[in-house]
């Protein structure tokens, strides 16, 4: 019984012990509540607001995107392809179909789609086309051999040798020579940019479309001696069948240098948009032209493995001797970056940013440009590189503004508020004149002065220093305010009892007690920046081409034709401004609350 008794009372000054902590511990929280700092005070309410939490998490994913993605995804503020221009959002441009897959004949690569041929002749079309005409397919083809793709049109042929194109038929793209339809027998088929060419068993190369694009000048002797051909946008060079390499015109130009040395033992050849290029019977690779972006510095692995040889638009693709590949040049879109492969290869095709390769079983490979994330602008710039590049533009414009506003703003309003008198109304006179000029018509008519004199770096420097300048009078009014109030308090009146000079009380005892008030106003007004200088790029007189901000992004998509059309042009760059300016000002009002508890009940 008193073993009992003691367990009993051993519970029960347990209980006490605990009710006594819990109490104590409850006293010590309405303690630590009651010694929190003002400053501690503002944070815990700001991170209690949903709202305002929900700003800081969107505006850091933007802030952070555009500050470390555009390492991942570079932009070369200077590059247009009109090749790419106007496409649509997404992937799948060397999505290969799987009924092609381990059937593979044939594949070609266009400008923005490829088409291919199985085995048993039939055609295949994957990819963004830049026209639905490239979907209809002429009728009675039969089984094909050969088929090409260019810009916006295909060319193929048949076993019968006769030739069929079809999508766009502009520039006389629908008009095959008369000699191509009368029982020439076709070796090769290509389709270019506004032309297409065609290669007899002869010897004799046919061109038709736009001549004034593609003019071909046969020096003697060639015409009817051509093993093989390959062109580009400006030149069409041919491969004899005595092994020399000769080009088509009689203009002098990079095309035309070719290595004399390589003369009589070339095995095939192929050009990029800058350069050509050319497989001796030793396996090894010589380039001439313009080096552009690495287009002529061959791997020294592949020399004297080289059977045949590919070109895009700045990269180069060979076969080996042993089945494997070697790939250099431009790497924007990962051209050089080829998947793993466990077996031989047969057949390499490169075109644009693409390539494949066909195995002895049929199957197909291949890397390079897929897509594009947020579709690309009308000169064929990707949007969602230019959103990223564009972001710091503007953020930064934005910021660097709100810095100079809130430095003469937080200067004129303290000093204005502490001395009164004569000084204040002296001061707050040159607030109201700089508040009364109009904003917008002033920058414009600035810009267009002086705009066109200087250079972008110089512009940009100009539009935010008018920015900042022009933004500072309503800091000013509030921080006067503030001060005003303060300069009343006991802790003014001991500093200036202690010989405190008047500057050190304004800005090192005064303004840190209306610090908060001045965070928020800069925030707000940071939203208001972002806003105004996408405004002036907008109109035309901010940051302009080729540099990126959203403002210009979408000055760019003003026009019926891109609204109804192309909406990836308008949509994105609208959407990311609208919600990382809703975020700050989130944000702002958030801390507004925190800082005023009372502003809620207003």
């Amino acid at each position: 019984m008193a073993e009992k008794e003691n367990k009993k009372n051993k519970k029960k000054s347990t209980n006490g012990t605990a009710a006594q902590k819990m109490l104590l511990g409850g006293q010590m929280t309405e303690e630590q509540e009651e010694i929190l700092t003002p400053t501690q005070m503002v944070f815990r309410s700001f991170i209690h607001d949903k709202v305002a939490m929900a700003g800081v998490c969107c505006f850091l994913f933007i802030f952070v995107c555009c500050l470390v993605l555009p390492i991942f995804w570079p932009i070369d503020m200077y590059y247009q392809d009109v090749t790419q221009a106007n496409v649509a959002p997404g992937f799948g441009m060397l999505k290969v179909p799987k009924s092609l897959q381990g059937n593979a004949e044939q594949i070609s690569i266009g400008s923005t789609f490829s088409v291919g041929i199985d085995k048993e002749g039939h055609v295949y079309e994957w990819g963004q086309f830049p026209t639905e005409k490239l979907k209809k397919l002429p009728s009675g083809m039969g089984k094909l051999t050969q088929i090409s793709a260019g810009l916006d049109h295909i060319v193929a042929l048949n076993e019968d040798g006769e030739l069929f194109t079809w999508g766009n038929d502009r520039m006389g793209l629908a008009s095959i020579p008369m000699d191509l339809r009368m029982g020439e027998t076709i070796t090769k088929v290509y389709a270019g940019y506004q032309f297409s060419l065609a290669l007899t068993e002869r010897g004799r190369l046919y061109n038709w479309g736009n001549d004034y694009l593609l003019e071909l000048k046969f020096p003697e002797g060639v015409q009817g001696n051509i093993k093989t051909f390959d062109a580009n946008n400006d030149i069409a060079i041919v491969l004899t069948n005595d092994g020399r390499v000769v080009p088509l015109t009689k203009k002098t130009n990079a095309y035309t240098a070719v290595p004399e040395v390589i003369q009589g033992h070339v095995v095939d050849i192929a050009l990029s948009d800058e350069s050509a290029a050319a497989v001796t019977d030793d396996g090894k690779v010589y380039t001439w032209g313009n080096n552009i972006k690495g287009s002529q510095r061959v791997e020294e692995s592949v020399q004297g493995h080289v059977k045949a040889i590919e070109g895009g638009r700045f990269h180069y693709v060979v076969l080996l001797d042993d089945g494997t590949l070697g790939v250099w040049g431009d790497d924007a879109f990962s051209q050089t970056k080829i998947p793993a492969i466990n077996e031989s290869i047969e057949q390499i095709s490169a075109g644009y940013y693409g390539t494949y390769a066909i195995s002895e079983s049929g199957k197909v490979y291949s890397w390079g440009l897929d897509g594009y994330m947020m579709g690309t602008d009308d000169f064929g710039r990707d949007v969602f590189r230019r959103l990223l590049k564009g972001g710091r533009m503007t953020m930064t414009v934005g910021a660097i503004a709100v810095i100079i506003s809130t430095i003469i703003g937080v200067i004129v309003g303290g000093v204005s508020g502490y001395k009164g008198g004569k000084v204040d109304n002296l001061m707050m006179r040159l607030t109201e004149i700089v508040s009364s000029l109009p904003f917008l018509p002033f920058a414009i008519i600035l810009s267009a002065i002086i705009g066109n004199s200087i250079s972008e770096t110089q512009r940009i420097i100009m539009i935010m220093i008018i920015l900042g300048f022009l933004s500072w009078p309503g800091i000013a009014r509030l921080v006067r305010g503030s001060v005003l109030a303060e300069r009343e308090q006991e802790f003014v009146t001991a500093a200036k009892a202690l010989g405190v000079k008047e500057w050190g009380i304004i800005f090192r005892h005064i303004l840190p007690n209306v610090i908060t008030v001045i965070i928020v106003n800069a925030t707000l007004d940071f939203a208001t920046c972002m806003l105004t200088e996408s405004s002036l790029s907008f109109i035309g007189f901010g940051v302009t081409e080729p540099n990126a901000t959203w403002g210009n992004m979408l000055n760019s998509a003003r026009s019926a034709t891109v609204i109804e059309n192309y909406w990836w042009r308008w949509v994105f760059p609208a959407a990311i401004l609208a919600v990382c300016t809703v975020s700050i000002n989130c944000i702002g009002d958030g801390l507004r609350d925190a800082i005023d508890p009372k502003s809620k009940e207003r």
